[in-house]
């Protein structure tokens, strides 16, 4: 999708990864300590960037610097909806260490992958409007 829309892509982690080849795709490496990799994407984004992560607490840095964040699954984050999601993430986080609830949620289905796609396209749009 962003080859059809030119659009660069930076992948951030703290490690290297294999990633497609992609002549807009830049792998940015990050070095470093805990949450190095969520500092430079939150130095890095701005209100024309969209923001891809299922990290929560990143998800909220990012939109306050203005940026469009989509969870993986097609989620899209805002300012209304990012409290509660910060208070689930901490509720479900207490419940895993009492043992009450076991493992990180569903697979990622099909219909995941549909409305991510769906997601990131309106994303697209709405950057694209911005300009």
């Amino acid at each position: 999708m962003a080859e059809r829309h030119s659009l660069a892509v930076h992948m951030v982690s703290n490690q290297w990864m294999r990633l497609p080849n992609y002549a807009r795709m830049q792998q940015q490496v990050v070095a470093g300590g805990l949450d190095q990799a969520d500092d430079w994407i939150v130095l890095h984004a701005g209100d024309r960037d969209i923001v891809i992560t299922a990290d929560i607490p990143l998800a909220a840095r990012c939109l306050q610097k203005g940026s469009l964040v989509l969870g993986p699954s097609g989620r899209p984050f805002d300012t209304d909806n990012i409290g509660t999601a910060l208070a689930m993430r901490d509720l479900n986080a207490y419940l895993r260490d009492l043992g009450t609830i076991k493992g990180s949620g569903m697979a990622f289905s099909r219909q995941d992958r549909s409305r991510f796609l769906c997601a990131l396209e309106e994303a697209i749009q709405t950057i694209l409007r911005r300009s």
